[in-house]
């Protein structure tokens, strides 16, 4: 979904195999996140997606439906006063993907945390997916209970109090539970009042230089694309600190080896910015916040796939070097 300015909120949607993550993803934004054949054809989200929605807010009503995601209120048709843009990161349920998860976790301001009413909880990646929360420090979370649609009132209040039961404890203790049903958009508005009072746009220092986490990377051409139209590669992410400009020079470390490449791991990147992408818009420039993609004049065959996930861009000289020894502290995740 377009939006009137740059997304200022990561806002994940993790959870179980199943539980709803991508629909509601769609109830939310509009947008299927999943756009991989592999994805549409097994029904799963195997890598990070990711949509974005505006928030709107009705000057007319009150309570739980004074936000929308729509510019006019659908109940008494006011103009909606715009009140910021969130992104949504779809991460995958599966336990093979969780390191897809945890990729996507890294991005997070706040969480919804799924659980379907029509299977006791909690289920494997639930557990698992609350662990991650801690471990990577994501404090705003919600808990959707979803597919209320599928089971009976009892049903539903037992799960309920299965879930209260399972985050006892955890970081999710006091985090709110909303009923919903994301495939008919049952109590989706109570949702959206939910997020936007718990969970508020972080702030930023835009002094510092620019730094990106590579979240995603793609080869935008379509096979058969003649050369002199060939696009360069695209990363995608979110800017942790400063901004950045088109034409900006970026860096990206470590640099891609094998293959055959010469290059050393030390050696940077170098590339300019040719575009700047937020919530299906394009931008002279982006601040932190919300989820990015920067064209690049980069050869494709460097972005193709996800080839530079993980890395880090950002401006030249201002990149930590790259280590090859450290020591570090584990987190165990407890298998159920």
């Amino acid at each position: 979904m377009k939006v009137p300015t740059q997304p200022e909120v990561n806002i994940g949607l993790i959870g179980h195999v199943d539980h709803g993550k991508t629909t509601l993803a769609k109830a939310l934004t509009g947008e299927w996140t999943d756009r991989h054949s592999e994805e549409i054809k097994r029904g799963i989200s195997i890598r990070v997606g990711y949509a974005d929605t505006p928030i709107y807010r009705c000057p007319k009503c009150e309570g739980e439906e004074v936000y929308r995601t729509s510019e006019i209120c659908p109940k008494c048709e006011a103009q909606g006063e715009y009140v910021r843009s969130i992104s949504f990161v779809d991460a995958p349920g599966h336990e093979t993907l969780m390191a897809t998860m945890l990729s996507g976790a890294a991005l997070m301001n706040g969480a919804l945390l799924l659980i379907a009413a029509n299977e006791s909880c909690p289920q494997p990646q639930t557990r698992e997916h609350l662990m991650a929360l801690e471990i990577i420090g994501v404090q705003n979370i919600i808990i959707v209970q979803n597919k209320i649609d599928i089971v009976t009132k009892e049903e539903a209040v037992n799960n309920y109090n299965e879930i209260k039961e399972f985050v006892k404890g955890t970081i999710a203790e006091d985090a709110p539970i909303i009923p919903v049903s994301a495939h008919h958009d049952v109590n989706i508005d109570r949702l959206i009042f939910t997020i936007q009072e718990h969970i508020p746009s972080p702030e930023y220092d835009l002094t510092k230089p620019a730094k990106m986490h590579i979240a995603r990377s793609f080869d935008v051409n379509k096979p058969g694309t003649y050369p002199e139209d060939l696009k360069g590669g695209v990363i995608g992410g979110s800017l942790n600190q400063g901004e950045l400009k088109v034409g900006d020079e970026i860096d990206i470390l470590p640099n891609v080896t094998g293959e055959g490449r010469s290059v050393s791991e030390d050696t940077p990147i170098r590339t300019k910015i040719s575009s700047l992408h937020a919530g299906g818009e394009g931008f002279e420039s982006v601040r932190p916040g919300g989820l990015i993609a920067i064209g690049t004049f980069l050869d494709p065959s460097l972005t193709k796939s996800d080839s530079l996930v993980g890395r880090l861009s950002g401006k030249p000289g201002s990149l930590p070097g790259v280590i090859r020894e450290f020591t570090m502290k584990t987190h165990l995740l407890k298998r159920v």
